[in-house]
């Protein structure tokens, strides 16, 4: 009996291990598009240096993991933004190609992707191209960041 028990344990965890997590979206697919275009909308906001506007896709709850800053809170984005835009001189554009959806039930999505910031310093061009992961949730038909994983730096 305990053998069988063992057995059926194990069975059900190996069942659990090998299923295939959910494919990305393509591009054509509805979800895709929506983060898409919440995406593009966030970063014009950011091109524009309007720092209430971008904060406007960040829930307040947002936790915003940085491997160089560690974890920062919604009011320490909203502050290194209005900070950061402020300077008039930073441009944000996601890598053609780079961008992935994965749908996460009863939240929204995962979307990740590389971006390419730039912005002058001592009078030259002063790019880099960074990976990204964030988790956009959907609420009364509103996307808004919650999470945010930001490396490669």
């Amino acid at each position: 009996m305990r053998h069988r028990l063992v057995v059926a344990l194990v069975a059900t965890a190996l069942a659990a291990a090998c299923r295939t997590a959910a494919p990305a979206t393509t591009p054509q697919s509805p979800l895709y598009v929506e983060v898409a275009n919440a995406d593009a909308a966030l970063f014009g906001a950011y091109n524009a240096h309007d720092a209430a506007k971008v904060m406007s896709y960040f829930s307040e709850d947002l936790e915003f993991y940085h491997d160089k800053d560690g974890l920062v809170t919604y009011a320490q984005v909203n502050e290194g933004f209005k900070r950061l835009l402020a300077s008039g001189d930073i441009r944000r554009d996601l890598i053609t190609g780079s961008m992935h959806v994965y749908p996460l039930p009863g939240i929204g999505a995962i979307q990740t992707g590389a971006h390419r910031f730039c912005h002058t310093e001592n009078g030259k061009a002063d790019c880099g191209t960074f990976e990204f992961a964030m988790i956009w949730q959907k609420k009364d038909d509103r996307w808004r960041i919650t999470r945010v994983i930001s490396y490669g730096h």
